[in-house]
């Protein structure tokens, strides 16, 4: 078994989707970001990764790379999730919390549960998204962006990469 860790932050920034765990979110503002900034996706990613101890999404996806401008977030999550694969690991289960003051998420925790899942091939019972605000502290208290954080349990057989 493998545990993996992953964040993610990005600030407000006008004239963009809101876009969080693959859902599209109406809100007067989106995250600024080289890809869609989807903070959840992105902090998936990471625990995905860091359980593989592959690295992180920025080695893999760097925004310096045009090609990924405003790339879907969902699909790099499935290009990830095949290079889980690859090592030899399935996705026990993921769990994360996206930290925002606004707008209210709990209507679409179900949506971004399907999302995550269908992206990663996985049932979404695997799958658990929470919401939660700062109560007016620090930046995302201030509505100045969105945070996420996610942890994510793999299982399987070592890869032929470690030795054994």
């Amino acid at each position: 078994m493998r545990i993996g860790h992953g964040y993610d932050v990005h600030r407000f920034a006008p004239g963009r989707e809101l876009v969080l765990g693959g859902v599209h979110i109406p809100f007067e503002m989106g995250l600024a970001g080289h890809s869609d900034a989807d903070v959840l996706a992105h902090a998936v990613m990471d625990a995905l990764l860091g359980a593989c101890a592959l690295g992180d999404i920025g080695r893999h996806f760097p925004d310096s790379d045009a090609q990924y401008a405003g790339a879907d977030s969902m699909d790099l999550l499935s290009r990830v999730c095949y290079l889980v694969d690859r090592e030899g690991y399935s996705i026990a289960n993921i769990d994360a919390t996206v930290i925002a003051q606004a707008p209210r998420l709990a209507p679409h925790i179900p949506e971004m549960r399907r999302s995550i899942a269908r992206a990663a091939g996985i049932d979404p019972a695997q799958v658990n998204v929470k919401a939660t605000t700062e109560e007016g502290l620090g930046f995302t208290g201030a509505g100045e962006g969105v945070a996420a954080h996610a942890v994510a349990l793999l299982e399987g057989i070592l890869s032929e990469r470690s030795g054994t």
